[in-house]
C-alpha cells in the first residue's frame, strides 16, 4: 500500500494502524514522491490525502488514471461539500473518507476496495458485486438474470464487457470508475428491482455505513451524470425512503 498524507502527525499515526492492520504500508509526504514511488513500485491500493502542497491528491488521481493505471485510490479529504467530492470522483479516485475519520472506517473501505481487485471467476463475475445475481434485494423477489454471453450482460440499454471492464449505453461508450462500474453491474444484474441502501452498500462496499451517509447518494448521482442523453429515457431511478432501480421508461 502507498500512503500519501502531508500531516506528519496523521501519516505516522495512520501508517502504524495499518501496519498492525496486516499491510505493508509506504508512506511518503506529498503528491511528488507519490507518483515517484508509484512509478517505481506500483502498489495494490492508494490511500492519498486531497490536500497537499506542490501536487495534491486529486492531481496525483488524474496523472495515474491519464497513465491507464487502474490501481484503487482511497482519498482522505476534509471537504466536506457534495461538489468536493464529485471532483474526486472526476480525478479518477474509487471511494472517500471525510476527516476527521474512524480507522475502522478506512480500514473497511480498503477491504471493500481491495475485495472488488480479486480475479475473475469461471463464471464470469469479479468482486462483491459480482455474486448478486443470486442474492434477492429484499423478502422473497427473485433476482431477474440479465442476457449473459462470453462474459457480458445486458439490461436497460447497457452492455457491460465484464472481463475488459467495458461498458456502453447503446454505441457510446462511458468512462466509470472501479466503483462506478461495480454499482452499474449490480444495477444491470439486478434490472426492473429496486434495490434497498443496505443491500446495496453490502454488495458494493461491504459495511452500511448508516442512513446518515452521503456516499451511495454521491455515486448514484455521479453515475447518472455519466449514463443520462438528451431525449433519452432516465435509467437510474430512485424509490425514495427505499433505494434505487435501473429500468427504461
Amino acid at each position: 500500500m502507498l500512503l500519501a498524507e502531508d500531516d506528519r502527525a496523521i501519516r505516522h499515526a495512520l501508517e502504524r494502524a495499518l501496519t498492525l492492520e496486516g499491510y505493508e504500508v509506504t508512506a511518503v509526504a506529498d503528491g511528488v514522491e507519490a507518483l515517484a514511488q508509484a512509478h517505481r513500485n506500483p502498489p495494490d491500493i492508494l490511500l492519498l490525502d486531497v490536500m497537499m502542497p506542490g501536487i495534491d491528491g486529486l492531481q496525483v488521481c488524474r496523472v495515474l488514471r491519464a497513465e491507464g493505471d487502474r490501481t484503487p485510490i482511497l482519498m482522505l479529504t476534509a471537504l466536506v461539500e457534495t461538489a468536493d467530492r464529485i471532483a474526486g470522483l472526476d480525478a479518477g479516485a474509487d471511494d472517500y473518507v471525510v476527516k476527521p475519520f474512524d480507522v475502522e472506517e478506512v480500514f473497511a473501505r480498503l477491504r471493500a476496495l481491495l475485495r472488488r481487485t480479486s480475479p475473475v471467476d469461471a463464471g464470469g463475475t469479479s468482486g462483491t458485486a459480482g455474486g448478486a445475481a443470486s442474492a434477492p434485494a429484499s423478502g422473497d423477489v427473485r433476482v431477474k438474470e440479465p442476457q449473459v454471453f462470453e462474459r457480458q450482460i445486458e439490461a436497460a440499454g447497457i452492455r457491460m464487457d465484464l472481463q475488459a471492464r467495458r461498458v456502453w449505453r447503446g454505441t457510446r461508450e462511458l468512462e466509470l470508475t472501479r466503483t462506478e462500474f461495480e454499482l452499474l453491474e449490480l444495477l444491470v444484474r439486478n434490472a426492473g428491482i429496486v434495490l434497498d441502501h443496505s443491500t446495496i452498500y453490502d454488495r458494493i462496499w461491504g459495511y452500511d455505513f448508516g442512513p446518515g451517509s452521503k456516499n451511495l447518494a454521491v455515486y448514484v448521482g455521479y453515475l447518472r451524470r455519466k449514463l443520462d442523453e438528451p431525449d433519452a429515457p432516465q435509467l437510474i431511478h430512485t424509490v425514495r425512503g427505499v433505494g434505487y432501480v435501473l429500468r427504461e421508461d
